[in-house]
């Protein structure tokens, strides 16, 4: 995906980025190739393969969420920023916490940070688990993308939500993961309020996107078939 094309589909999910936003993405993606050279950031250097399966993945959670309506974001397991930090360069109301378990990481992320001069978004260098413990209904949106089972990421995350907010798992294909999904949806008391499913632009690859909220009283919410399911965007 060339900038063209990433701009154009970008447009498609209802987002018209401004030449200062496609210039900080451009500089991101200069230091991540930069910083790749002396750690493992990531295994996808190609231009067009960042702009494709790093920052406009990261901005497919627009097919679930306005992202608009919300102040408090969290990333959990957030790597090399995908996609908490290019949500943020994307959705500058946004308030972002970024945590990752290996401080070298967020060393490039505060690198990248500081250089953009980006506001309002900090690093924590702790595991989700016990990141879970300190901090609890705190952020409108949890996100994480591709970073363990989703029995483990909605026990790690739904806590860190405000009642009646929104922890969103970024994955690819969610079928081999639904009972355990409706398992631990039900034990956390959550409620799985959809799964977006799409293809990935150019390579068609499978991509799933589950939303789910913390209910602010005991009732349990869970669709008895996947197929019940709203799949339109909040």
């Amino acid at each position: 995906m060339n900038k063209d094309n990433f701009v154009i589909e970008v447009k498609e999910l209802g987002l018209e980025l401004t030449d200062i936003q496609l210039e900080q993405l451009h500089t991101y993606y200069e230091m991540l190739i930069e910083w790749n050279q002396v750690m493992n950031l990531t295994g996808i250097t190609e231009e067009e393969q960042v702009y494709l399966k790093h920052f406009y993945d990261s901005l497919t959670i627009c097919k679930a969420i306005d992202l608009n309506n919300e102040s408090t974001l969290c990333d959990i397991g957030t790597g090399a920023g995908f996609p908490g930090l290019v949500l943020k360069i994307c959705f500058p109301n946004l308030k972002v916490t970024l945590v990752d378990s290996l401080q070298k990481r967020l060393d490039f992320l505060n690198a990248v940070i500081d250089r953009l001069q980006i506001k309002d978004i900090r690093t924590v260098h702790d595991r989700a688990e016990e990141y879970a413990k300190k901090v609890r209904e705190y952020y409108d949106v949890i996100t994480a993308r591709a970073v363990a089972p989703i029995n483990i990421l909605i026990e790690y995350c739904l806590p860190l939500i405000r009642p009646n907010k929104y922890f969103i798992a970024m994955k690819g294909n969610i079928s081999q993961e639904l009972e355990s999904l409706s398992r631990s949806v039900i034990k956390m008391n959550g409620t799985v309020l959809k799964i977006v499913e799409f293809l990935l632009p150019i390579e068609d690859s499978q991509r799933s996107i589950i939303v789910i909220s913390k209910s602010g009283n005991t009732s349990i919410k869970f669709p008895r078939k996947y197929s019940e399911i709203k799949k339109n965007p909040l």
